[in-house]
């Protein structure tokens, strides 16, 4: 329920002024779920956003804990670099350690994902796009939504997602390493060369860089 006050009109208001210390109660009714007055398709754009955003999550969890097939000569995977335990010439401190225990999963992403992932799903276009294609919140502009409050993100769970500037300066390494992969990816055994793996691996350099760019600190 909105409440306006007596008082002068706002600049541009046609309605004369309420007498001092008079009130217009004004109740608001809120929608129900998916209703809305708007005629376009508006469920089309979450959908193909909810439909991209699980293929990839599950591509790329199949590809994290895999754990093999992500180097072949001077290239290496973007998920798993920097590898630094593993058995690729990439890695930077050698293979799986003898300590690991048997029980444990191992893949050299796993121990680098958490970073690039933490910045991905803290940032604010991905909370964007996830919050109204996975939690409806809200589906869509003016149409209605599940839940009848709104805590923000200034409680619990939602106030971790302030800890995106920390990952940001993490991404700032990762950005670095990408690129020296890229410079890698362009030297073969018989000299500089560019390949369809080193233009790929450059795009992906280009893109994060631009996304790094339009991310506020």
């Amino acid at each position: 329920m909105n409440v306006i006050s007596g008082g002068a009109p706002s600049p541009g208001a046609s309605r004369p002024p309420l007498p001092a210390g008079e009130r217009i109660e004004v109740r608001v009714t809120p929608r129900s779920f998916g209703e809305t007055m708007r005629a376009d398709i508006w469920w089309l754009q979450p959908l193909l956003v909810f439909l991209g955003l699980t293929t990839f999550i599950v591509y790329s969890t199949w590809a994290a804990f895999q754990g093999k097939n992500y180097y072949v000569g001077n290239y290496i995977s973007p998920f798993y670099s920097p590898e630094i335990l593993g058995n690729s010439p990439h890695s930077w401190f050698g293979a799986k350690p003898a300590w690991w225990p048997g029980w444990l999963i191992f893949s050299p992403a796993l121990l680098v994902l958490w970073a690039p992932g933490g910045f991905r799903l803290t940032c604010y276009y991905y909370r964007g796009a996830y919050y109204k294609a996975f939690w409806a919140d809200p589906p869509a502009c003016t149409v209605g939504e599940p839940r009848k409050t709104y805590w923000g993100e200034r409680s619990f769970p939602l106030i971790m997602q302030n800890v995106h500037r920390y990952f940001l300066y993490l991404a700032v390494l990762f950005l670095i390493v990408l690129s020296v992969d890229v410079w890698k990816a362009a030297w073969f055994p018989n000299g500089f060369g560019i390949g369809v793996g080193t233009i790929v691996l450059a795009i992906n350099v280009v893109l994060l860089g631009h996304a790094f760019a339009l991310t506020p600190a």
